[in-house]
């Protein structure tokens, strides 16, 4: 039997500082009204606390913070300010419009800060503190202390710090791993080091604020979280200085996902406004989000594996660990590519509405890795063109083999094909004006008559390099007319498929409507 204790679930707060640590991310400097329109956006995923600046900054940072102090409602708004006057006071001035407002202080506290950065003596730095928080408690009852680069300091010496932050009024104590130095274990250790040996530790907040230099900043946090932090510093996507800050989106799905884990921690997030706003930050800042990121990545709920995508389709739970749509996703993605399997392509094909017997299925999934062996992701374009092809040539008389072109620059192009005609093998050689002309002229060779070219259209299936080329053509025959349609991701192959296409139908009597006073045109280079 659990006690009564281990049933009392774990709020912890999600201190956003997108607006501030994330917009110090190279190439990420937002506008003022960009901020405002993030800050609304942030309110609306419901976050707690909103860091809007560092109002001692500059003078639009210094607007920024005051905007969004006045307009925001139902999140605390947090003013950055270093350890002196002038930044305190700045910091006051900003945010005293919020309905809800914080001062947050910082200092660091590390050996290699104080003798190289600050010049400061351990018993100057301790003065600092209580003068400063003291200060800034003047202005307002919630203020956070930061101990810039915590992990890299003594211990001992932290516990004096915080201990004088206490003291000095402070409501909230930031534990950050600045440069992203510390592992979980170790981290985890200086919370309990701290929880034991801060007199009144208790009675306020402990925050954790970890960068991501060792790739271990969602780790880091959630390790100080079981631990005992009760607040989590964030950023939407990491973006933040050098390696990122932690993931908003990590933190809050890894709590709502295994918070007993975590001594069942959760948070008031609406997770399903993640993904959102994810898009909307890459959308002001122009910093995308790389593919397989976690919970917002385009790959982040998407299957390509054979085996992945028969367990979907049997239980999502076999590889999905949360629902898309909980983080705002439309849903899971099976992405066709040559790992998947026929049960994978076959829900591709009912997903388009596209109903085809065994024989059919068969064949179509064969064309199907073929093309995927040659295109990295094949999508419902090119399933609808595989399939149509397929249903248009399925008759042909006349299949396609081997070909080869040979061309260069100032000289004729020569093509040799080599063609199945029912049970014969047909051989055809021809030169001319570029790889189409010379390739129809091959295969009229080949196939021992020569209709005229009255129309011939390309155009790709989908965007990129990689896009298959759809042709058709119609060829001119003793008077009647012919069409045929081909498909390749090369066209000079989806030339002689559609050229083909249309041979076939010569031979088995199936002309076109089209009437033979069609205009013509010339070959085609």
């Amino acid at each position: 039997m659990p006690s009564a204790e281990s049933d009392v679930r774990k709020r912890i707060w999600i201190f956003d500082t997108t607006l501030r640590d994330g917009e110090q991310s190279p190439g990420a400097t937002m506008t003022v009204e960009e901020k405002l329109e993030m800050s609304d956006a942030l309110v609306d995923l419901g976050v707690d606390i909103i860091e809007a600046g560092f109002p001692a900054a500059s003078p639009g940072d210094f607007e920024a913070v005051q905007l969004i102090a006045e307009r925001v409602k139902g999140a605390t708004v947090a003013g950055l300010a270093r350890a002196n006057r002038n930044d305190i006071e700045r910091a006051a001035k900003a945010i005293e419009g919020a309905e809800s407002a914080r001062i947050h202080t910082f200092i660091a506290t590390s050996d290699i800060h104080m003798e190289h950065k600050l010049k400061m003596s351990r018993e100057e730095l301790i003065a600092r503190v209580s003068d400063m928080v003291t200060l800034a408690k003047s202005f307002t009852s919630d203020v956070e202390f930061s101990a810039e680069d915590a992990t890299r300091s003594d211990w001992d010496f932290l516990v004096q710090v915080f201990d004088t932050a206490i003291k000095a009024g402070a409501t909230t104590l930031n534990v950050p791993d600045t440069v992203g130095y510390t592992t979980p274990a170790e981290y985890a250790n200086l919370m309990a080091h701290l929880q034991e040996h801060v007199p009144g530790i208790d009675d306020v907040i402990i925050s954790v604020h970890c960068h991501n230099d060792l790739g271990m900043g969602t780790a880091n946090t959630l390790a100080a979280i079981a631990a005992g932090a009760r607040q989590a510093e964030v950023t939407i996507n990491g973006i933040g200085e050098r390696a990122g800050n932690t993931a908003l989106e990590e933190v809050v799905m890894a709590l709502a996902t295994r918070g007993e884990q975590f001594g069942r921690a959760y948070t008031n997030i609406r997770t399903d406004r993640i993904v959102p706003i994810s898009r909307r930050l890459s959308g002001i800042t122009g910093l995308e989000v790389q593919v397989n990121k976690a919970i917002v990545g385009d790959n982040a709920f998407a299957h390509e594996a054979g085996i992945h995508q028969d367990g979907m389709l049997k239980n999502r739970t076999t590889y999905e660990i949360m629902n898309p749509e909980d983080v705002g996703w439309e849903g899971t993605r099976l992405v066709l590519g040559k790992h998947s399997g026929r049960a994978g392509f076959r829900s591709g094909l009912a997903d388009l509405g596209i109903k085809l017997d065994d024989e059919e299925m068969q064949a179509a999934y064969e064309q199907f890795l073929q093309l995927a062996d040659k295109k990295k992701r094949v999508t419902a374009a090119d399933l609808v063109a595989l399939v149509q092809n397929q249903q248009e040539t399925k008759d042909d008389v006349y299949t396609l083999r081997q070909w080869k072109v040979d061309i260069a620059s100032g000289e004729p192009t020569a093509v040799s094909i080599v063609l199945g005609h029912r049970d014969e093998t047909l051989v055809g050689n021809a030169e001319g004006n570029g790889p189409v002309d010379a390739l129809f002229m091959a295969i009229g060779a080949a196939a021992g008559i020569e209709p005229s070219l009255e129309y011939y259209h390309v155009e790709a299936v989908t965007p990129g390099y990689d896009a298959q080329g759809q042709v058709h053509v119609r060829i001119k025959y003793q008077d009647a007319i012919y069409t045929g349609h081909g498909l390749a991701t090369d066209i000079v192959e989806a030339s002689a498929r559609a050229y083909l296409d249309a041979m076939s139908k010569i031979e088995t009597g199936d002309s076109s409507t089209v009437l033979a006073a069609t205009t013509s045109v010339s070959r085609w280079s």
